[in-house]
């Protein structure tokens, strides 16, 4: 019996971590876990801090883990990734009332450049409304590809108390991203 436990917890920690290859658009693509279905516009307008409609808008079931891509508005015409990078970092700074950075730098995937930030956030509630006076509390994971002609923002998150049940799945996400 005592083997059988250890196994089944390694099982499962390889079951969750199965990604499925998800199609964004025709230059970008991205695995994603098999339990998530494309947000519907309403799920899209809670959740989006974005002006324009994302490029690709994922959730899980439960409606409470998400990953989107989008344009930012924002362009580097010499794609200058250190200014680029104290940029995005201060306008996460600015998205939420306090904020835990957890890591952040400069990776390669697939042989591009991404800015990371990998931070747990806190939104404070609306004292005024009763149904909004809680702080909202995530993990998000965010990276920036940024090109000559493009910024691309790809943010994973999740409530933050959900943190150790998806930081991994997070991190294999980000490093499954493909851009042409």
């Amino acid at each position: 019996m005592r083997f059988f436990l250890p196994l089944a917890v390694v099982l499962c920690a390889f079951a969750s971590a199965k990604l499925i290859k998800t199609k964004i658009t025709d230059e970008i693509s991205v695995s994603l876990p098999p339990s998530f279905i494309k947000m519907s516009d309403n799920d899209i307008v809670v959740r989006s801090t974005m002006v324009r409609a994302p490029l690709g808008a994922y959730t899980n079931l439960n409606r409470d883990v998400d990953f989107m891509a989008n344009i930012s508005p924002t362009q580097w015409p010499d794609a200058d990734m250190e200014v680029a990078a104290k940029f995005f970092k201060s306008n996460i700074y600015n998205l939420y009332d306090r904020v835990d950075m957890i890591s952040s730098g400069i990776q390669t995937v697939n042989k591009k450049k991404f800015i990371f930030y990998e931070f747990e956030s806190r939104v404070n509630g609306n004292k005024m409304k009763e149904s909004e006076r809680m702080p909202i509390y995530r993990y998000s994971f965010v990276q920036y590809y940024v090109g000559n002609d493009r910024t691309l923002v790809f943010t994973f998150s999740c409530p933050k108390d959900q943190r150790e049940d998806w930081q991994a799945t997070a991190h294999a996400v980000m490093k499954s991203v493909r851009v042409k």
